[in-house]
């Protein structure tokens, strides 16, 4: 059981010295401060004793740090092997319980906590019961501090405030799958224009008539199982499309393809691993897939190589719903392509313009992927603001603003609000009567629980929010890329998908209806949110203008080149060619306040005009002969 924690206690924290990713620790370490509590963050020769405890030299050093520091609460972090996890917390705990370390005394130690993957957390649950409290990564800012045994009048009244718009909507959560109205819905009839369900379907009739009709918005999946015959995987994924399609609940299906369509799309595979995914191979074989999901429009992932002969083999084949492109991404940097990021850039924008003369709409799978490597705030808005004003140059008349929500999960939900606002304002000063924004939100990947109930409260709950964005205009969002509930467990098939459409329509519905009876809070007005608005749309102009002053040509090829390697956009945990964007890589990020921000060594915000300076001068170096 935890002891409550009293005034004057050290936590101190560990992690394995192989896991660079430190946004998590970090963001406990800033809630315990802000509680009042000193924190102490192992340093490596503290995180390499942990994983050797067993050693005599290790164990004394483990036990001289936490005597050093005199700390009270010690919490373990291991997201890797669950087995190793369960092995090196084993030790750890053995060598404190024999040096008699564990109790409520003076010099011991009066709580000690566990944090990692589900299954590593069952094991210590099973073995330590309520001695050890564990945590899967699915608990809110409020939730993780009671557990730890902060008392509530302890935590700030702002993280409080804040946390409740979270914990609020997860209660709504939970009160609407409690009721079960969502499995009742069938799927909606979005027939009744030209061209439905033809050659001739286009996303944008099928948006405004579902508007104009007054449904809910579109809903789009991500399907693709994997077999590991070839031909055996496309009669299964076939199958899924016409279950899919029957039930009618799916607008837009996602065709989940391998890496070797992607990159070898059409030659001779011979053995080559496929890597999860469909392993579609042919145009005759999208077509099938096309003609086996009407009425439902269908789109699939761009190519790493040949690039614009790939959307032009998805044009003819799928009437591709809608073309999306990475720009830097799917290239060496993050191992998905094989193209350096300069050639990438170039095959992309000439993508562009061939999706600008079919009218397609066109989606930049970019700003979450920044999120993905460390990215603050600031690059997750200004890499989306970026590629909208690249393809309204390039002469695309639609683009389908995808908005990654809960990235990290440690966002809270006033700070994902004000993201997406600051957004989707930038990039809707765009529009005229040649260029339309059609909004896209999603959970985000690492976000649902394992455990498949709170997954389903959670899927209503980031449903809500997604409702939020814009409250009160019933028009958005226009598509919702739905997220199943089960993918932190196992790929979901027909039924968890229909079952999660399920689920995001009924919130979505549920959750307008109790805002206009006043019911839930109306987020319009949110004074919080229109602050952090604010501060995003005001640093993110600030870096445009420096880009705008420094970079010749900024949307194009090479400008957007030079502006991800001058460091105006932040990715610290870039896996590849770091040398090469070594700007961009040399920043710091941590969770402050909810939010992703580029942070000095002592863990505050360094000011947008500091990084926009860094970034022109970065830029203005590597112009000079």
């Amino acid at each position: 059981m935890t002891l409550p924690v009293l005034a004057g206690e050290v936590f101190g924290l560990v992690r394995p010295s192989v896991d660079a990713h430190t946004l998590g620790i970090n963001h406990l370490a800033r809630l315990l401060r802000r509680c009042g509590y000193p924190v102490v963050i192992a340093d490596r020769s503290i995180t390499d004793a942990a994983n050797r405890i067993q050693r005599p030299e290790h164990s004394f050093e483990m036990r001289q740090w936490l005597r050093q520091h005199r700390i009270t609460r010690l919490g373990l972090s291991y997201r890797l092997d669950p087995q190793q996890a369960a092995e090196v917390f084993g030790r750890l705990y053995y060598q404190l319980h024999a040096f008699d370390l564990l109790g409520a005394g003076n010099g011991k130690l009066r709580g000690i906590y566990f944090g990692g993957l589900p299954a590593a957390c069952e094991r210590i649950e099973r073995r330590y019961g309520r001695l050890v409290p564990v945590f899967r990564g699915d608990e809110t800012s409020t939730e993780t501090l009671l557990r730890l045994g902060v008392p509530r009048q302890r935590i700030p009244a702002d993280l409080l405030r804040q946390s409740a718009y979270d914990d609020d909507r997860l209660a709504f959560g939970r009160a609407l799958l409690s009721r079960g109205a969502h499995r009742r819905l069938s799927g909606e009839d979005r027939s009744g224009y030209p061209g439905f369900g033809t050659r001739a379907d286009h996303l944008v009739r099928r948006v405004d008539h579902a508007v104009a009709r007054g449904q809910s918005p579109l809903m789009r999946a991500h399907v693709g199982p994997f077999a590991p015959d070839r031909h055996e995987a496309i009669k299964q994924f076939i199958a899924w499309v016409e279950t899919l399609a029957r039930s009618g609940h799916l607008d837009i299906l996602s065709i989940g393809t391998s890496q070797l369509t992607q990159e070898r799309f059409g030659e001779d595979w011979q053995d080559r691993p496929n890597g999860g995914g469909v392993p579609i191979n042919s145009e005759d074989e999208y077509q099938r897939i096309w003609q086996a999901g009407r009425p439902m429009l269908v789109r699939t992932y761009a190519g790493t190589q040949r690039i614009p002969a790939l959307a032009q083999i998805h044009e003819r084949a799928l009437n591709i719903a809608w073309h999306a492109l990475s720009f830097w991404w799917f290239s060496r940097i993050d191992g998905r392509g094989p193209h350096p990021v300069r050639r990438n850039l170039i095959e992309h924008l000439q993508t562009l313009d061939f999706i600008a003369a079919t009218g397609k709409p066109f989606e930049p799978n970019i700003p979450h992927h920044f999120s993905f490597r460390g990215g603050d705030d600031v690059t997750y808005v200004l890499s989306a603001v970026l590629a909208a004003r690249t393809a309204k140059r390039r002469g695309v008349r639609y683009f389908v603003l995808q908005n990654m929500l809960n990235t990290p999960k440690y966002t809270l939900g006033v700070q994902d609000l004000a993201k997406a606002r600051a957004m989707l304002r930038l990039v809707r000063e765009l529009e005229d009567g040649r260029f339309r924004v059609i909004l896209q939100p999603r959970a985000g990947l690492d976000y649902f629980s394992p455990d498949l109930d709170q997954a389903r409260v959670q899927l209503a709950a980031v449903s809500a929010l997604m409702d939020d964005i814009e409250p009160g205009n019933d028009a958005s969002p226009a598509v919702v890329h739905v997220v199943s509930f089960c993918e932190a467990a196992y790929l979901a098939t027909p039924v968890e998908i229909d079952e999660s459409i399920q689920i995001t329509r009924q919130s979505i519905a549920s959750y307008r209806a109790l805002r206009r009876a006043g019911k839930v809070p109306d987020m319009t007005q949110d004074p919080e949110v229109q602050r952090r608005t604010e501060q995003l749309v005001a640093d993110v102009r600030q870096m445009l203008a420096a880009i705008e002053s420094v970079i010749p040509d900024p949307y194009s090829a090479e400008g957007l080149y030079r502006i991800f390697a001058a460091g105006f956009l932040v990715a610290p945990y870039l896996w590849e060619e770091r040398e090469e964007f070594s700007n961009s890589v040399a920043w710091q990020t941590d969770v402050v306040d909810g939010g992703v921000s580029v942070v000095d060594d002592a863990g505050l915000p360094i000011p947008i005009s500091v990084r926009a300076a860094s970034a022109a001068a970065a830029a203005a170096q590597g112009s000079k002969p």
